[in-house]
């Protein structure tokens, strides 16, 4: 039985568009088909690009004809978060503040993944300027988890998690502040990829935090996650905060295993906080079962507490996020959404002798995780705590990210990569997070992809229903 193109991997669909076996116009409309079935319930995306889409499948097809072959993202559908710009196309940080807003560049990302003859879908939904939601006063809805609709995403970066589990793309681009790449990729059940701090360039997307924003890929296996970001990583001058790190080959490690490798689990991070669920904490550990019998040295380590990373982060995320809005807040405070506002808000009131601690207390966690990872090639810890929770279980008072613990490494900056490891008794996704050493991504995926062959979670896709028209 032949495989339904939803499910060809981003090399494998490569592979038959430079044979002629399929073509790129087939895959594209293939994913629009996709997204006007499901994305009427999922809502994953703010616009569909069709004409575009469409556009860019006809250019790549004539170029795999012509024998020009720009790379391995020609002819594959993507999407973009929608604080991405794009020439032309609208960006709205799924806010009324920005409805109308159509830039006239493209970002970075969004630039090298057109250079490559990548087929843009469309533009995905997020909480609004990637941090207050799930929200039901803004413009556009919320995304919907595939899985069980009645639950959230996780995280802004909740429509990339939606259109890759879905199946609508294999890949779709998010950014992470806190966790809205890992949160949903928890929750969603996809590889979610937040590189060293500096890796891809922001220059062009929306800033929530500018000294912890994060860009990195939803992928469907952690080899799509890994073309993906060896074609949007790289240096950017024009961005202050680009690294000068050497280009990598990100799959090179794939199929090495981990025998011999050493592995951190700082488990006093998540055994003591009431949101971890028993069958998330008999997830994690027989994940790690599976890494040892492959021959990984699996040991527990101490860190700070986890409570010490998040208050840094968030003292830092909120006060960033505000002195970015402040203008706004002083002249349109009621086009903001309810719990953007009330969050943002918060950064109003932070002095600079606060500022300044969480600063202070910031470079002293990432010395320490730094110092541990000398000794290990990896920390493994939780992901999300637990499964993802219903809509009508969050809201101001119980906010939809408590349960999960992604902020220490926006601090630190190192990357973090969330995958699945199964399925709970209510059929929502478990994960497991992978940190490692600054611009080591190559050991995250390559201990990533050996966990991968055991659960293969990529072999089964949320039962969707068809929107009758």
């Amino acid at each position: 039985m032949s495989t339904p193109l939803h499910d060809l991997s981003i090399a494998e669909a490569g592979r038959k568009l430079r044979d002629g076996s399929v073509t790129s116009v087939a895959l594209t409309q293939h994913a629009l088909a996709r997204a006007e079935a499901f994305d009427p319930k999922i809502h994953a995306f703010i616009t569909i690009t069709r004409d575009r889409a469409l556009q860019d499948a006809d250019a790549a097809d004539r170029d795999f004809a012509r024998g020009v072959d720009r790379g391995p993202m020609q002819g594959i559908p993507h999407a973009l978060k929608d604080i991405y710009d794009t020439a032309g196309i609208r960006t709205t940080c799924h806010s009324k503040l920005r409805e109308t807003n159509v830039p006239s560049q493209d970002s970075v990302v969004a630039a090298k993944f057109a250079a490559q003859g990548a087929v843009l879908i469309g533009k995905l939904s997020t909480h609004e300027f990637a941090l207050g939601g799930p929200s039901f006063d803004l413009p556009w809805p919320p995304a919907r988890n595939p899985w069980n609709q009645d639950h959230i995403t996780g995280g802004s970066s909740s429509g990339s998690g939606a259109a890759v589990s879905s199946g609508i793309v294999r890949v779709a681009m998010g950014s992470d502040t806190g966790g809205s790449i890992r949160g949903p990729a928890a929750y969603c059940g996809t590889i979610g990829i937040k590189p060293s701090f500096g890796l891809v360039s922001r220059r062009g997307v929306f800033p929530l935090s500018h000294s912890l924003d994060h860009c990195g890929p939803l992928a469907w296996t952690i080899e799509d996650a890994a073309i993906a970001l060896g074609v949007i990583a790289g240096h950017d001058p024009l961005d202050p905060s680009s690294a000068a790190a050497p280009q990598v080959d990100y799959r090179a490690g794939l199929g090495r295993g981990v025998d011999g490798l050493r592995i951190a689990v700082p488990r006093h991070f998540f055994m003591n906080d009431p949101d971890l669920s028993p069958e998330t904490l008999a997830a994690i550990d027989a994940a790690l079962g599976k890494l040892e019998a492959m021959g990984a040295r699996v040991e527990e380590v101490r860190l700070p507490d986890y409570e010490l990373f998040a208050a840094a982060g968030r003292l830092i995320m909120f006060t960033e996020a505000y002195a970015i809005h402040e203008q706004d807040f002083r002249t349109r405070p009621m086009d903001f959404g309810k719990l953007t506002y009330m969050r943002m808000g918060l950064g109003a009131f932070v002095s600079g002798a606060d500022l300044t601690q969480a600063h202070r207390l910031r470079r002293e966690l990432t010395s320490l995780v730094n110092a541990k990872l000398r000794d290990y090639d990896v920390i493994i810890t939780a992901s999300a705590l637990s499964t993802a929770p219903r809509f009508d279980a969050t809201g101001p008072r119980n906010p939809a990210s408590s349960p999960i613990q992604s902020m220490s490494f926006n601090v630190t900056g190192n990357p973090a990569m969330s995958m699945p490891i199964g399925k709970a008794k209510n059929g929502l996704p478990m994960s497991i997070q992978i940190v490692g050493k600054p611009f080591d991504e190559a050991m995250v995926f390559r201990i990533g992809a050996a966990l991968e062959s055991q659960v293969r979670h990529y072999e089964q896709r949320p039962a969707l229903q068809v929107v009758q028209s």
